[in-house]
């Protein structure tokens, strides 16, 4: 055989190595072939290609194996199993930055499934060696390395603190301050996976500086960009009161509330959820927010949005309001309990009206005044019905119950409460009847309509346990009248009346 046919079937075999892993990296783009993909035993004939001579064959073979992988977990597990990726950490070091784009991406496809398989990646050695990539001078190969370690460090503490451990913080904090813009967002988001879990975990990701250069980036044009950069904002603000007073020190007010305007819902959500962990920690932090302007921001955004959207704008208000007399007032002031009860009537989500029966408990708890203002709203029915459908989650049932006891434990706007004598179950009935019996006693006008609009006649056909709570407020409101205004509205009085005609002789 001479040279040049040696040299042909060499080319042919190369040609038909390039084809075959186009091919299936093609192939595994689509949903629908993965099945056969892995019927026909493809893992085991990508994996020799990986060490290919032809450096486009190795990073094909590896993009296809990142597409496998990032289909299910079963498919993650052959990689695996199958003993490829201490090849891929090998690789990450030592070839073009084309193969190490497209094996952190394997290792990225790997680790986003399951705490398990994360780990598999890390036992593999790829942490030093991603870490190294987020050095190298191509923004795409910071940009694979950034990924797949934020797919590693979101699964929880130990495998985020692994990542720290590698020294891979200070680098992301760095790769937020480059020119390109996927690269900021990728960067954001890994610093966020590893704020989430714990405070020395964001303590950590403040330290290497991070604050200051997320903080420049919240008026960026991006909408992708802004929502990473708030996600790692309200991620870090979550843990404590300091690191919380670090991100608001960063000046960062008012110029986040524009945000809550964004055309993005995501952006909107995340600045939500960032103005309410800031606000729950300190009546100081969120007297800070009230000052800025937030809470009226905040009551525009809950009126403007619908669904999961507006639940950490919901619950903001809530976290407000349970601070102190004066900032439960300010969410008043600010129509704050007009658009929670809209969104107490309107939200079909059994989560959502939870927590904005438990923001209105928060708020009428305080003072008759706070009572009275969630009251007018009308919201006392609407707790009572949440509190009572069958079909209510357990959740619901509680923060209703539990607003609905806060607010009438306050409440002495008797026109408010009287709905619900007529419809409150025995648990709830004593609460208010016990408010009539403090405000009767003392108000010769709400005495007489308390007649005239049946109220007393329902009282008397409430039957108390002798001795309970429930029967010394009705014997209070009793004694309120004469003997003989009792005895006409009590059950039964008029039948008597009609005995009492049968049994008399006229003279």
């Amino acid at each position: 055989m001479s040279q040049r046919q040696v040299l042909q079937v060499f080319e042919q075999y190369q040609k038909a190595r390039t084809q075959f892993v186009q091919t299936v990296a093609e192939l595994a783009s689509r949903p629908q072939n993965i099945e056969t993909l892995q019927n026909a035993g493809v893992m085991s004939l990508l994996r020799p290609l990986l060490l290919d001579i032809v450096p486009t064959i190795q990073q094909t073979a590896a993009l296809a194996l990142g597409r496998l992988a990032n289909y299910n977990d079963d498919l993650a597990e052959a990689v695996v199993k199958g003993d490829i990726l201490p090849q891929l950490v090998y690789s990450l070091a030592e070839q073009n930055r084309f193969y190490k784009k497209a094996a952190a991406f394997v290792l990225r496809a790997v680790a986003k499934h399951s705490p398990q398989l994360a780990q598999s990646v890390v036992d593999s050695g790829a942490l030093d060696a991603l870490v190294i990539c987020l050095e190298e001078f191509d923004p795409g190969v910071k940009e694979a390395a950034a990924w797949a370690l934020g797919y590693i460090a979101r699964h929880n503490a130990e495998l985020a603190q692994a990542v720290v451990d590698a020294g891979a913080v200070p680098l992301l904090v760095l790769c937020i301050q480059e020119p390109e813009l996927s690269l900021k967002r990728i960067a954001a988001s890994a610093l966020s996976d590893i704020c989430k879990h714990s405070p020395e975990l964001a303590q950590t990701v403040v330290d290497a500086g991070a604050i200051a250069h997320l903080a420049q980036m919240i008026l960026n044009p991006d909408a992708k960009l802004k929502r990473q950069v708030f996600s790692a904002l309200s991620q870090i603000s979550k843990h404590s009161v300091d690191l919380a007073e670090m991100v608001v020190e960063a000046e960062i007010f008012p110029a986040v509330l524009t945000c809550l305007k964004d055309p993005d819902e995501y952006v909107k959500k995340n600045v939500a959820t960032l103005i309410r962990e800031i606000a729950k920690h300190t009546p100081e932090l969120a007297q800070l927010i009230v000052n800025a302007g937030g809470v009226a921001a905040v009551v525009d955004y809950v009126g403007e949005s619908k669904g999961n959207v507006r639940l950490p704008g919901i619950m903001m208000l809530g976290y407000v309001a349970a601070h102190s007399e004066n900032l439960a007032r300010a969410v008043i002031v600010s129509k704050g309990v007009t658009q929670l009860a809209i969104a107490l009537s309107e939200e079909p989500e059994d989560h959502i009206q939870a927590a904005a029966a438990w923001a209105l408990g928060q708020i009428g708890r305080h003072t008759p005044e706070h009572a009275k203002a969630v009251a007018h709203a009308n919201v006392l029915p609407k707790l009572l019905q949440c509190y009572l459908r069958a079909d209510a989650s357990e959740d619901l049932q509680t923060k209703s119950k539990k607003a609905l006891k806060n607010i009438l434990q306050k409440c002495v706007h008797l026109p408010a409460l009287e709905p619900l004598l007529h419809d409150a179950p025995p648990n709830i009935l004593k609460h208010v009847v016990g408010q009539f019996s403090k405000v009767l006693p003392h108000d010769s006008k709400a005495r007489k309509l308390f007649v005239t609009s049946g109220g007393l006649k329902k009282v008397q056909e409430i039957k108390a346990e002798p001795g309970s709570a429930l029967a010394e407020y009705v014997n209070t409101i009793n004694n309120c009248y004469p003997e003989e205004i009792v005895k006409y509205y009590s059950p039964g009085y008029s039948e008597s009346l009609l005995d009492r005609v049968d049994q008399y002789q006229p003279h």
